[in-house]
């Protein structure tokens, strides 16, 4: 079992890594490792240059640069992981709520077997069907669910075998950036309309939501940030 202060360590380094590369580090940092998970959610990170492009309406600009620069961090952050913390990560990651000045990594290790042995909660079947829901609006019913709540403020919710016919000739004619730029806009719009009876199953607001891809594994990520009803603030 990682340490507290180990998650402190990587948070630590996830926020020197982005202020080297990015100019501007972020405000915090909070790094969960629950084996096989490694989850990182970032808060007030925005730099006075994507600050003036957002005024602009430049948010695809903005997400194209950070895409850009996340293809080598990503190396960087595997690598220090396995060096430091002995995790070998078989997927890694990544995503921006611009509007909230916020992101997320996801980490998951070779040794994941997608089992929630541990990490289920109350209502898990009726959170799978609402988020079945949200992927039938946007592509098409998933064949499986899973979700692993990796602690009181972290849901992760993965979803397989959801592409269409048509994202995967986009992917096939190398559009995967457009297309990536594309369904985190419209699922985010899909997963706010859905907001409610999330909250209601899960117990707890939803502060921020991620998600992110794999389209060779056709397999999606989903990460609710929570701040549960029963637990002090």
């Amino acid at each position: 079992m990682i340490s507290r202060s180990g998650e402190k360590e990587l948070g630590s380094y996830i926020g020197r890594l982005l202020r080297e590369n990015f100019g501007k580090g972020p405000g915090t940092v909070y790094a969960t490792i629950a084996k096989p998970y490694i989850t990182i959610y970032i808060k007030d990170f925005l730099t006075p240059v994507e600050s003036r492009l957002l005024n602009r309406d430049q948010d695809t600009y903005v997400q194209k640069i950070r895409d850009m620069l996340m293809e080598t961090l990503t190396v960087d952050i595997m690598a220090y992981i396995s060096e430091h913390f002995g995790m070998k990560l078989k997927k890694f990651y990544y995503d921006w709520n611009l509007s909230t000045q916020s992101g997320m990594f996801i980490g998951i290790g070779e040794e994941n077997t997608l089992n929630d042995t541990g990490y289920s909660y109350t209502d898990q079947d009726s959170v799978h069907s609402e988020i079945s829901k949200v992927s039938i609006e946007a592509e098409r019913s998933p064949e499986k669910v899973s979700s692993f709540l990796i602690n009181p403020r972290t849901l992760l919710i993965i979803r397989d075998k959801i592409l269409v016919s048509i994202e995967k000739e986009l992917i096939s004619l190398n559009f995967q950036e457009t297309l990536i730029i594309a369904k985190r806009n419209l699922e985010k719009r899909l997963l706010l309309k859905h907001k409610p009876a999330f909250e209601n199953y899960l117990n707890a607001k939803i502060e921020n939501a991620f998600v992110a891809w794999d389209f060779e594994l056709d397999q999606s990520s989903t990460i609710f940030i929570l701040k549960p009803n029963n637990l002090r603030q």
